[in-house]
């Protein structure tokens, strides 16, 4: 019978070895290294670098090379003496006329009003004398005071030639109707101042035999108390006229309004 030998314990386990051919190298083991515990991690990660915009890099360039650019101008425009004032300005920047500006400036460069304004203080002279004229024809008809009558007439009449000599010397070739109006104006200062004249030879008529040609307070009427009433209604006539010509004209340029009677 075949005999058995006794297992002998073994302390440790053997450690099996692969297969080595002859003549090859005996394998080299490494001793692993000690056991670290990993680091612990706090739970916070930082997070990555952001990438910075090309638009914000472009607007800080801007920003500053405005900042730059104001820095210098301050520095130009407060260098030299300060006490003195610099009178140039900057270049592009005009300054404000002061002389003519070749335009209109007021009523001043408008030629009709120019006119007007000329007529206007003819016209104001016209009826200065109308009272006068008035009371003095009152005075012939009551055969009262017919020497100063006829000199008070006379010097009316001479009013009359008088305004017809100032308006040909005005220009009124800008007025609307200027024609019309200068005529009809000529012809009822020219037609006042001949029935000025008549009625004064009515009151010379008259003087040289009072007690004949004045009865009871009333006149005797003579050609020439005719021929003044026609010349008066002529006048008359030639102011109704020329006074809507005229009130046209004042209306428009802000000038007295007159009627006949006041012409």
């Amino acid at each position: 019978m075949p005999r058995f030998q006794p297992s002998v314990p073994l302390s440790r386990p053997q450690q099996q070895t692969a297969y080595q051919p002859p003549g090859a190298p005996a394998p080299q083991f490494r001793t692993p290294p000690p056991y670290q515990e990993p680091p612990q991690q706090s739970g916070y990660e930082p997070e990555p670098p952001r990438r910075k915009s090309p638009v914000g890099l472009i607007a800080a360039v801007v920003v500053g090379c405005a900042v730059i650019g104001l820095g210098a101008g301050a520095l130009l425009s407060g260098g030299g003496d300060d006490g003195k004032k610099d009178d140039k300005q900057p270049a592009g920047v005009s300054s404000p006329a002061t002389g003519d500006t070749g335009g209109k400036t007021g009523d001043a460069a408008d030629p009709a009003k120019t006119q007007a304004e000329a007529l206007d203080k003819v016209l104001a002279d016209s009826g200065s004398s109308r009272d006068a004229v008035i009371g003095a024809v009152a005075d012939i008809r009551r055969c009262d005071k017919l020497d100063q009558a006829a000199a008070s007439l006379r010097d009316a009449a001479k009013q009359r030639g008088d305004l017809v000599t100032r308006l040909g010397g005005l220009s009124l070739d800008k007025l609307p109707n200027h024609e019309r109006l200068s005529g009809a104006l000529t012809k009822a200062w020219q037609s006042s101042a001949a029935a000025d004249n008549h009625y004064a030879a009515w009151a010379d008529a008259l003087a040289g035999d009072k007690g004949k040609n004045c009865k009871d307070g009333h006149a005797k009427r003579t050609k020439d108390a005719g021929l003044g009433d026609k010349a008066s209604g002529d006048a008359t006539k030639s102011k109704q006229e020329a006074s809507v010509l005229w009130n046209a004209i004042a209306t428009q340029y802000g000038l007295t309004k007159r009627g006949a009677t006041q012409l």
